[in-house]
């Protein structure tokens, strides 16, 4: 599903400010200030180690600061929800964090205004190097890094429809990968990066699919009345954490890879939504919504030991990615 689908709504209908383009921020907003990023952005290259380092890091989206409602950008913190620190500070919305697979640069959504269009962005991992990868008066959407970092497959309304497409890590070489009328997102490369699992509403209905990396070998996992998406492939590739809307409300699923053996892993009444999977496949973070704010937790891989992560202060805190130093 593409994230306009859930996100850009909340967006739209929020106060409408103008705000400057992709990479004007600068750099990192530390909480503690331009040492504390120094120490970070060592850490994400492996140089240094604080506590909450061993277990990596999370880039999520967050508008905590709450400089406008609903104004998201790009924040890291340690996996145990410790030390947040802004990445992105320019008077736009960033969403849709992406490790690349060495951990050194994250890509992520842009709009440089409310009014604007979405495309992809990547920076250092420390928010330095802001560099828009895509030039266009369309929607792009939703990176998600190949495993040899030289791809980044994302979603595009360019051609009329939501589909997905794939282009080289320099924002160069973009190729269309689907190919009809109907509605695609959430790209996710699979771990040996021959296929890229995605949601669509190709039946009628949001599934989740499976195609070789080239486009090719459509295949079909889910079939199922209520909306099942957002796909996140465990680090082993056998499995694949999804949301599925089958219970009542969102809530976060698990399954083989091959479609079967379909768990349910969140039993609530609140929406969770987007779960990512730790580097050791042992945890899933994701997203919840309480009715009055979103947040991230992270639970263990069956479910169980769920704990929240960020305290956005009346703000919200979505879209987890995890990242561990090799």
């Amino acid at each position: 599903m593409p994230r306009s689908a859930n996100l850009i709504g909340m967006i739209v209908s929020a106060t409408l400010a103008a705000l400057s383009g992709c990479g004007g921020g600068g750099g990192p907003v530390g909480a503690t200030g331009s040492e504390v990023n120094g120490v970070l952005a060592r850490a994400l290259m492996g140089e240094t180690e604080f506590p909450g380092a061993a277990d990596g890091k999370i880039a999520f989206a967050s508008d905590r600061d709450r400089t406008y409602k609903w104004h998201f950008q790009v924040y890291v913190m340690n996996a145990d929800g410790s030390a947040p620190t802004k990445l992105t500070s320019a008077h736009a919305y960033a969403l849709s964090p992406c490790w690349s697979p060495d951990g050194r640069r994250i890509a992520f959504s842009q709009c440089r205004s409310m009014r604007a269009n979405d495309q992809i962005c990547v920076m250092n991992a420390d928010g330095s190097g802001q560099t828009r990868l895509t030039h266009n008066t369309y929607y792009d959407e939703d990176p998600s890094w190949s495993p040899d970092g030289g791809r980044i497959a994302f979603t595009s309304n360019r051609n009329g429809s939501w589909q997905i497409y794939a282009m080289n890590a320099d924002g160069t070489g973009p190729t269309r990968l689907t190919h009809d009328s109907y509605l695609h997102g959430r790209p996710r490369w699979s771990p040996d990066g021959r296929r890229i699992a995605f949601d669509g509403s190709r039946d009628g209905n949001w599934q989740l699919y499976v195609m070789n990396a080239d486009g090719s070998a459509r295949n079909r996992l889910t079939n199922d009345r209520a909306m099942d998406f957002s796909p996140s492939w465990s680090p082993d590739g056998s499995r694949l954490a999804f949301v599925s809307t089958r219970s009542g409300n969102p809530q976060i699923y698990v399954m083989n890879a091959d479609g079967s053996g379909q768990t349910r892993l969140t039993k609530n009444s609140l929406k969770d939504y987007g779960p990512c999977w730790s580097p050791d496949g042992s945890r899933i973070a994701f997203e919840r919504n309480d009715a009055r704010n979103w947040e991230v937790y992270v639970m263990n891989a069956d479910g169980s030991g769920q704990a929240q992560l960020t305290h956005s202060q009346g703000g919200h805190s979505q879209e987890p990615a995890w990242w561990v130093p090799h």
